[in-house]
């Protein structure tokens, strides 16, 4: 691109100052020309009062001499006594052949003298060496006699060829500036395109921090932030996929965590050993994958319009499936505020994957027989789930909601509260971690209904506080106990 702007440029840039220097050097041409000859005019001009008064050899020579150019000056007069000129019936008679008495030196021939003799008028004629000026002038007598100016040809190109020198270089001048100025916008539209070419490389090799400095050219800067939009979008798909697969990955635990209590009730022997051993391979392979995708940043969009669910419904069912668990392990547990519709804009299998993921921390962090309790609570703008146990509760609640901050050592992965808290606050809500009435640990997940717009709770990325005990349930809420 460089180099095809400077040859354009070059050309264009060559054409103009040919198109304009030509013709002014041929116009530059004639100015000499004609001041020369204008110059032998006013030279002619000064001896035509003498002529008309006199014809005398010796009065000619001394004005000749006086306009100091008798070198190159020469008057032609008819001799005495005869006609300028005659013509009989039926025959012309030239006057070709008639004497004159010349002063100076000659240069034009004489059929020319005669024929500005004979029109009146003056003449130019070439001669060896340059040009002539014949200039007619009328005599006392009636007679013509013509001046002869003589114009060498170095005065009549006296200087052109300084003037020719100029123009061209000034068109050099033009034609050198052009093509730096082009080679310098050519690199100014080059190196922004270079980058973007360079960028795209680092962005195809996998470095996904790549992007483009938005500078030159408008229609470069576009591309540039064209670009980086682009790049931008990849990061995020990229993230948004290994989310996905976190997430995905999380939730195949709470499967696994009842076939680890129910391979831990099969007793001993060698297919029971064998089963325990596969379910600890598998849940350890989950936890790998949840590990090597959690470094992804969360991304949850809110559910579209019209999208939700019944969360009455859904807290049912997965109580439903866990409340088998409980009964094999000896807990207690509760649900309440279920008992009527309360819609929501959740993914239903979003809130299921929370409740799960809540659920299976209570069965794995407590020990067997551990209480717990599911609160939903329906308010006009604000729906709030409740989950609480009767554990030893969260040491660092703080540590407990920060993304990926799961030892590990007990199992955990750290995903399952930030699956929680995505959820809330892909509607604007948050989650909150205090102290249950249990006397363990509660989680409560607040869900607006209004969306993100109508809510100024934006923000609270995983709130912790202790919470004050709440009160006790209605009598209309339904609870259930295994024992």
């Amino acid at each position: 691109m460089r180099w095809a702007l400077v040859k354009v440029s070059l050309a264009v840039t060559a054409m103009v100052v040919v198109a304009f220097a030509v013709p002014l050097g041929l116009v530059v041409r004639e100015m000499a020309r004609d001041r020369a000859l204008t110059n032998a005019e006013r030279e002619a001009a000064a001896v035509a009062p003498a002529l008309s008064i006199t014809t005398d050899r010796d009065q000619l020579e001394r004005v000749v001499a006086s306009a100091g150019s008798d070198a190159g000056m020469a008057v032609h007069v008819p001799a005495s006594g005869e006609a300028s000129g005659a013509t009989d019936t039926g025959r012309r008679t030239t006057d070709t052949g008639r004497r004159t008495t010349g002063i100076g030196r000659q240069r034009a021939t004489d059929e020319d003298i005669a024929a500005v003799r004979r029109m009146g008028r003056a003449s130019t004629t070439e001669v060896t060496g340059g040009s002539t000026l014949l200039q007619p002038v009328a005599l006392s007598s009636g007679e013509i006699a013509v001046v002869e100016v003589y114009v060498p040809e170095s005065e009549v190109t006296n200087g052109v060829g300084t003037a020719w020198a100029v123009l061209a270089a000034v068109g050099a001048a033009l034609i050198v500036g052009s093509v730096a100025v082009a080679d310098r916008l050519g690199v100014r539209m080059v190196q922004p395109a270079r980058r973007l070419v360079e960028g795209a490389h680092e962005l195809g090799e996998g470095k996904l921090g790549a992007r483009v400095p938005v500078e030159g050219p408008n229609e470069l800067r576009l591309a540039a932030v064209a670009f980086n939009s682009m790049a931008d979008q990849v990061v995020q798909l990229l993230a948004n996929e290994r989310e996905l697969a976190a997430d995905l990955s999380h939730r195949l635990r709470t499967p696994l965590t009842v076939l680890r209590l129910n391979a831990a009730s099969l007793g001993d022997g060698p297919a029971a050993d064998q089963t325990r051993a596969a379910v600890e391979q598998l849940e350890r392979e989950v936890d790998t994958i949840i590990r090597t995708a959690r470094d992804a940043k969360p991304q949850t969009a809110a559910a579209g319009p019209g999208a939700g669910c019944d969360a009455a419904e859904v807290v049912r069912e997965r109580m439903g499936f866990w409340s088998a668990l409980a009964e094999d392990e000896g807990r207690k547990w509760r649900v309440a505020g279920t008992d009527r519709p309360v819609r929501i804009p959740v993914a239903r299998a979003d809130l299921a994957a929370s409740l799960d993921a809540l659920l299976g921390n209570v069965f794995r962090h407590t020990p067997e027989g551990t209480a717990f309790a599911v609160d939903l609570h329906n308010g006009e703008d604000a729906v709030i789930v409740l989950v609480s146990d009767a554990g030893p509760g969260i040491a660092d609640p703080e540590a407990a909601m920060a993304r990926g901050r799961g030892s590990g050592s007990d199992g955990s992965t750290g995903l399952g509260l930030d699956i929680v808290r995505r959820l809330a606050e892909s509607t604007g809500g948050d989650v909150r971690i205090g102290s249950s009435v249990l006397g363990g640990t509660e989680v409560r997940i607040w869900i607006q209904l209004n969306g993100r717009a109508a809510t100024g709770r934006r923000g609270h990325r995983g709130t912790v506080r202790r919470r004050r005990q709440p009160r006790p349930a209605p009598a209309t809420d339904r609870t259930r106990s295994l024992r």
